[in-house]
């Protein structure tokens, strides 16, 4: 009986908790869904904090859709995100496969230079230096190429390969397959949960790609989705007239809607394969 309460007692706590957590997630979004749909009126009459508004408005979507540069930023961060987060997978692949051999000659060292990098940065300027004697400034290349490859999903990925039955390797040699048809063939189709989970991180990281393009990209026509975000921001602070700031606070919450909407949308069919691969990816360090 007393075991019977404590499990009761225990189970309330961690829902709780829980609910508190995910109420601490969704009230911002529901928050920032509900002030992008509020007449400006209304907000400033609730002191600036509507969750559940009285009367919609869709003009600032209008508003915003019809902005040309929304379009174009929003192209852009589409390209980036598809062919980024394919040449990261690709490059990321070619690289922890070769590592989660143990036959790899210098395998030790590899790592250790891998490690590396993700205790130590070149550093800010000579990152620049490179990209720009590289000839990426002012390019699309110059979003995707610096951050081709991330240690951690390298590990990650890793990890998931060497978790593979090695029988299933040496039965590919016995039948005379190389090490590129064992990877394409072979490891990769039994690495999907792996794969979608780096994936997801790859293009999560592209489409939220703010510092790289501020600091790569001068063309107002190459601006990624999170840039023209942030001049609708500044846009906001830097104005105390109270009729130009009534459709820019309502823009602003909208841009942030627009731009969350596909990762949001996305998430959800992942979800499963996400959670299977961090955990078997990380059994092995």
């Amino acid at each position: 009986m007393v075991k019977g309460m404590e499990d009761k007692l225990f189970n309330v706590v961690i829902f709780t908790i829980l609910t508190l957590v995910g109420l601490a997630a969704i009230l911002p979004i529901l928050y920032v869904v509900s002030v992008s749909l509020t007449p400006y009126a209304e907000v400033l009459k609730n002191g600036g904090y509507v969750i559940f508004p009285k009367s919609i408005t869709f003009a600032a979507y209008k508003q915003m859709l019809g902005d040309a540069a929304i379009w174009n930023s929003l192209k852009i961060t589409v390209f980036v995100t598809v062919f980024g987060t394919a040449i990261n997978l690709l490059l990321t692949t070619l690289l922890a496969y070769p590592l989660s051999r143990k036959s790899l000659p210098h395998r030790s060292l590899f790592m250790m230079m891998i490690i590396i990098t993700l205790l130590f940065s070149g550093g800010l300027i000579p990152t620049y230096l490179v990209v720009k004697n590289t000839g990426l400034i002012d390019t699309l290349w110059a979003l995707i190429l610096p951050n081709a490859i991330w240690s951690f999903n390298v590990i990650i990925m890793k990890s998931f390969f060497e978790n593979l039955p090695e029988e299933i390797f040496e039965s590919a040699r016995m039948d005379g397959a190389g090490e590129f048809r064992t990877l394409w063939q072979i490891a990769l189709p039994l690495s999907v949960p792996s794969v979608l989970t780096i994936g997801l991180f790859y293009a999560v990281g592209h489409w939220n790609q703010f510092f790289q393009a501020i600091m790569y990209i001068t063309d107002r026509q190459l601006f990624p989705m999170q840039v023209i975000i942030r001049e609708l921001l500044m846009l906001s602070q830097s104005t105390d007239n109270a009729e130009v700031m009534v459709p820019t606070v309502t823009m602003q919450m909208s841009a942030v809607v627009i731009a969350s909407i596909p990762i949001i949308a996305v998430y959800p069919f992942l979800q499963r394969h996400f959670t299977k691969g961090m955990l078997l990816g990380s059994i092995k360090g």
